[in-house]
């Protein structure tokens, strides 16, 4: 088995998933392509220490970047951004993950 790290690559902090912390347990993380339900479901339990109850996952693809000037570019750009693949954890309750310090 990987280790929990290769996994869990970075958590999502935004508006919408700070919400869904307070409100309803539910932790947003970034996690390895090839990872399954089960593999992030261990591994959020082996890295906090808490129970989990329900692993959703979503694969987003990869856009294609714009270009730098717009329409006045001689060339297109050529490059795409990664795909990736996020993993939305619901904990049992009375668990939490301390994501990052409020000062």
């Amino acid at each position: 088995m990987r280790e929990a790290w290769d996994i869990i690559i970075a958590p999502v902090v935004t508006e919408k998933s700070a919400g869904q912390m307070e409100a309803g347990n539910v932790y947003t993380f970034i996690v390895a392509n090839d990872a399954n339900k089960i593999e992030i479901g261990h591994a959020v339990q082996k890295l906090w220490d808490v129970t989990v109850k329900d692993v959703r996952t979503m694969r987003y693809a990869g856009k294609a970047k714009r270009a730098v000037m717009g329409r006045m570019s001689r060339s297109q750009a050529k490059g795409r951004r990664p795909s990736y693949k996020k993993a939305v954890v619901q904990l049992a309750e009375g668990d939490h993950i301390e994501l990052y310090e409020a000062g």
